[in-house]
């Protein structure tokens, strides 16, 4: 190879890193932009509230987060407020939740730690396995969870044809049988 032709790489490998180092120091700053901080936990919030209940989450692409332009990132970060709220919203009103509260009246606390049954929907370890198992992971029997997240558990039996059939006689009470 000429030495032409191995100086004309050395350049071109140079201006290539100093072009990677310039976007890297570029971006550097928006890591610890509060807008991308607010955007990020958005998006967190969002998605907690979308898991919880089983809905498919919101789609991201990551671009505020390269993006210098500031009113791109207001857009962003309005855009994921609408999320978050839309979110919340959704799962802190569970469809049926007279009949959830109703059920829950007849069966215990919603920090019921007695065994086999836990919480105040009195769901047995195989029934939490079935139907929450992430939250059985992460935060141990029904006891322990939100009464919320009681509620979007047993929600998710009834979805997947069980009814108000693992709560036969309140749900009776309850006139849901």
């Amino acid at each position: 190879m000429s030495s032409s032709r191995r100086s004309f790489i050395a350049v071109a490998a140079a201006l290539a890193a100093l072009a990677i180092f310039a976007a890297q120091a570029s971006a550097a700053p928006l890591a610890d932009d509060p807008v991308l901080e607010e955007i990020q936990a958005l998006r967190k919030e969002t998605w907690r509230w979308q898991r919880l209940m089983r809905v498919p989450l919101t789609p991201v692409s990551y671009r505020a987060e390269a993006s210098s332009s500031a009113s791109f990132r207001a857009w962003v970060l309005d855009y994921w407020r609408s999320e978050a709220r839309t979110a919340r919203r959704a799962a802190l009103n569970p469809p049926r939740l007279r009949s959830w509260l109703c059920i829950h009246r007849h069966e215990g606390p919603w920090n019921d730690p007695n065994a086999p049954y836990y919480g105040g929907l009195q769901m047995d370890l195989d029934f939490q396995r079935t139907y929450g198992p992430e939250l059985l992971r992460r935060k141990g029997t029904a006891d322990k969870w939100t009464p919320l997240e009681q509620m979007w558990v047993a929600e998710r039996a009834r979805r997947s044809g069980r009814g108000f059939h693992p709560w036969p006689n309140t749900a009776r009470m309850c006139g849901l049988l």
